[in-house]
């Protein structure tokens, strides 16, 4: 009986090469790098602003138009209260333990993960950059607000919360329209920060920038975790002796 030969390795034609790199370098693949870039860049350019340049042209701008704002409709003030509490850690502590709960128990796991991980990494880097730049937060607060200034957590958990789940939104069923409420909602609750003045505008950009750039590489690394494994669950099938 003659012994089996393994055939030999053919080598990859250039429409295999071309059909392989399509596959790397999807749609979303690209928007997400351009996104991590923009973000990272438009983070690092704010550190040179602030610490190097020690530039307020843009803070004083930003709460200038706060200001305006809160003069030309003081009614405004008490529903901006409101508004900050969901982004605080009154709110994201028990969302960030009730909302991967929900999606788990809905037989969402995979989606209950990619939430816990968003805001758990998130807090953590949060208050990484705090420790690092150590910027003290305005003297002109209209509320006592303990903590470092730079980058806002408010801005950066919004958009990792609430960033991810218009994330999840369009992953199941497409629904942009849910997505991008959810983006604005997190803006928006950026915005009142400016707004009481317990954070610089620089602060708040560089929160949402943070944020961001978080989002992308969460959303790289479970990419690349989920693909591992259902690699491992569903091998490829040998190929058959021949004798």
């Amino acid at each position: 009986m003659p012994v089996p030969v393994a055939p030999p390795d053919t080598p990859a034609t250039p429409s295999a090469r071309a059909a392989g790199l399509a596959g790397i370098f999807t749609a979303e693949v690209l928007i997400g790098g351009g996104l991590f870039l923009l973000a990272f860049g438009l983070f690092f350019y704010l550190t040179r602003v602030v610490f190097r340049e020690h530039s307020q042209v843009f803070d004083n701008w930003g709460f200038a138009q706060m200001d305006a704002l809160r003069a030309a409709h003081p009614g405004l003030t008490p529903w901006v209260f409101r508004l900050t509490f969901f982004g605080s850690v009154w709110f994201f502590v028990p969302a960030a333990l009730l909302g991967p709960l929900l999606l788990h128990w809905r037989g969402y796991r995979r989606y209950a993960i990619e939430l816990l991980l968003s805001m758990a990494g998130g807090a953590a880097l949060n208050e990484l950059l705090k420790a690092w730049f150590k910027r003290d937060r305005p003297t002109t607060a209209l509320i006592y607000q303990y903590g470092l200034s730079f980058p806002s957590g408010h801005a950066m958990m919004s958009m990792a919360f609430y960033g991810c789940l218009a994330w999840l939104a369009v992953q199941h069923g497409g629904r942009w329209g849910w997505a991008i409420l959810l983006v604005m909602w997190s803006l928006l609750i950026g915005c009142t920060r400016m707004y009481l003045h317990v954070h610089y505008p620089t602060d708040v950009v560089a929160g949402f920038a943070g944020g961001v750039a978080w989002l992308v590489l969460l959303r790289t690394g479970v990419r690349l975790f989920w693909k591992e494994e259902r690699r491992l669950e569903n091998p490829p099938a040998p190929l058959p002796e021949q004798g």
